[in-house]
Parts: C-alpha cells; structure tokens; sequence
C-alpha cells in the first residue's frame, strides 16, 4: 500500500512537472497582462510600457498595462496575487510593497507569499525637488529653512506608504525636522501639485522629476540614493550634502501569482533580463532616470525578503503611520 501511494505521488508529481513544461513552450500564446499599481505617467507605469513594449516584440503577443491605483499600491497587489498563476497575469512591484508589510496590519495579500518573484527590473533614486518659489539651493539651506519653520512646509507623495512619503519621513527623522505630509493617489498628481504651487517640497521619483528638473519648473537639491544618478549628474546625494547615511533607493521588479510553473517563470525571467541588458534599452532606462538591475527569480527572493527587513527598520525608527 506504501509503494502504491508513493508511486501516485511521484506520477502526480511528474505529471505536473510535464505540464508546466509544455506550458512554457507554448506560452505566450495569447496577450500578458501587467497590472500596474499606480496611475498612468507614474515611474512604474512608465517602466512597465517600455518593458511591454519589447516583450511584445519579443513574443508576438499584445501586452497590456492595467493600471490598477489606490490603497496605497495594495489594490493592484490584491487584484495580481488573486489572479490565475497562468503566467498571463504578472505584476510590477516596487518598493511601495516592501514598506507596506510594516505599515498596514491587515494586508489582504503576503508579499513574500502570495507572489512568485520573476527577477528585477530596475532600480530608481527619489529626488528632493522644491517649487522655484522655495528659498533655498542646497540641502543644507533647506534644512536650515525647515528648522526655522517646523511643520510649515508641506510635500507631497504618491501615497501614504509609498517610497516618497517613507523617504521624506526618514529624512526628517535623520535631521530633525519636520515638514507636513500630503499624499496623493500616485506621482503624477503629487508633482502637477508641486508644479502648481499647491505644495512646496517632493520627494519625487526619478522618472518623475528628472523632465521637470531639466526644464526648470522644480530645484533639484539631492537625490536619496548612495551615488548620483546619471540623469542628473550635477545633483549631489542627499547623504554627501550634510546628511551622512542617507539611502532610500528604490526597486521594481516583476512577480506573478504564487503558483506559476517554474518553466513559465524561467521564460518569462529569460526574456525580460535579455531586454533589460541590452545597451540600448540599459540608455533608455538611463535617460528616464531609472538603473537596469536584471536578477535571476532566486536573486530576486532574496532580494526582496532583504527589502521587507530594512523598511520594517525605517519604519520603526521614522515612527511613520498611515495618516
């Protein structure tokens, strides 16, 4: 009887991994979708098209952006982790995801568990911009600026919870200031905020405001990762402008439903890391402002369960809550 039941498993077992091989050879067959968290013209919406565009290429299949905003990033999430794990569905995280496991106590969805990672994409800086009208041209006057008028100034975010918002919490923390938080539904309507006068300070993403900062319409004062970002290379860090340790780099990287074949993900991988290291999607991604970071899906777990232990820290210590 033992022999038969083992016997089974193991026809089951090979039975599945047959399937998904003959999955992955197949596929695609009809359109992908990439569900977008954000509102369209954000960092990640922009990302997402211009790696659409090449997987389109790439497989002959139409691939389709479904943007999916609000709760702070978590109703895209839900939507993709409840969707079928068929590799037709995939989902573009970022950062946003990793912080929200210690912000909000009743997720629907378990980042680490809910998803199959699929590899990284890219990673992107935040840059500290303020409206023309803001008295100050270094980091160093604006922290000088916000001493002299505590929780004066507001700045906007693409949402509570999101890079920006823990970027500009974290900032405050490390230089004991204070500044008031208005969120918004995405980057697009944070910096049309910004450009409108309506707030003074952003911690906007790179895509964002790297367009904005060339034209002349915000001041770039830093950026918030460890090196200065090619896009912008006048523009010192935050962390080499009197605020020494300073980093919130972002990612984004590709997951599908937890349940995916692991054929289907190693295809899906394959494509997406030859587009990213080609040189001239690697310009492109540059230009726009973000870096190409490609990973293997083992690379891109670790990575992850990495990013979920430091943003529980920054939360912590920032004493950051969802207003």
């Amino acid at each position: 009887m033992k022999l038969a039941i083992k016997l089974a498993f193991a026809t089951t077992a090979i039975a599945c991994l047959l399937s998904g091989g003959a999955l992955a050879q197949d596929f695609p067959n009809r359109p992908v979708r990439i569900v977008i968290p954000f509102p369209a013209g954000g960092g990640t919406d922009i990302l997402s098209r211009a790696l659409g565009q090449k997987l389109s290429e790439q497989w002959k299949q139409a691939i389709i952006v479904d943007n999916r905003p609000g709760g702070g990033a978590n109703i895209g999430a839900e939507h993709a982790a409840k969707s079928p794990a068929d590799g037709y569905t995939l989902f573009m995280a970022s950062t946003i995801h990793s912080i929200n496991v210690s912000l909000y106590p009743k997720l629907t969805y378990d980042i680490l568990k809910d998803f199959a990672p699929m590899g990284l994409v890219a990673e992107t800086a935040q840059v500290l911009v303020v409206h023309p009208s803001v008295p100050a041209a270094s980091v160093k006057e604006f922290i000088a600026l916000l001493k002299s008028q505590p929780g004066k100034l507001p700045y906007s975010s693409a949402g509570n919870g999101s890079q920006p918002h823990l970027a500009a919490e974290l900032f405050k923390s490390m230089t004991g200031t204070d500044m008031i938080h208005v969120p918004y539904k995405g980057a697009p309507p944070a910096m049309n905020d910004l450009l409108a006068g309506h707030v003074s300070v952003s911690f906007a993403t790179t895509p964002t405001a790297v367009p904005n900062v060339k034209s002349g319409k915000v001041k770039a004062l830093g950026v918030s990762s460890t090196k200065r970002v090619p896009a912008l290379p006048d523009v010192p860090t935050i962390a080499e402008s009197g605020v020494p340790g300073y980093d919130a780099n972002g990612y984004f990287g590709l997951m599908g439903p937890a349940g995916v074949p692991q054929a289907v993900i190693e295809k899906i991988n394959a494509a997406v890391m030859a587009i990213v290291r080609d040189p001239a999607m690697s310009k492109t991604l540059s230009d726009l402002g973000y870096g190409a970071s490609p990973s293997t899906p083992a690379e891109h777990a670790a990575f992850l369960r990495e990013e979920v232990a430091k943003w529980a820290k920054v939360v912590k210590e920032s004493g950051a809550k969802i207003d």
